[in-house]
């Protein structure tokens, strides 16, 4: 299993577990922000860190 799936499975498994234990609206920030987190740091790189993630990504798919 990749890093980056091991990170959507751990965030889903999170996001799960605060539905059913957290008051209501605390459970959804708490989804938000684990699922919207990294999104809004990939769209914080420059152009060419993205362009370079991507490279490195595709590289480590054909293993």
């Amino acid at each position: 299993m990749s890093p980056l799936s091991k990170y959507y499975v751990g965030a889903a498994i999170a996001s799960i577990l605060a539905l059913l234990l957290l008051p209501s609206l605390v459970a959804w920030i708490l989804v938000i922000a684990l699922l919207g987190g990294p999104v809004a740091v990939y769209f914080m790189l420059d152009e060419s860190q993205r362009t370079r993630l991507r490279r490195i990504r595709r590289r480590q798919i054909g293993r």
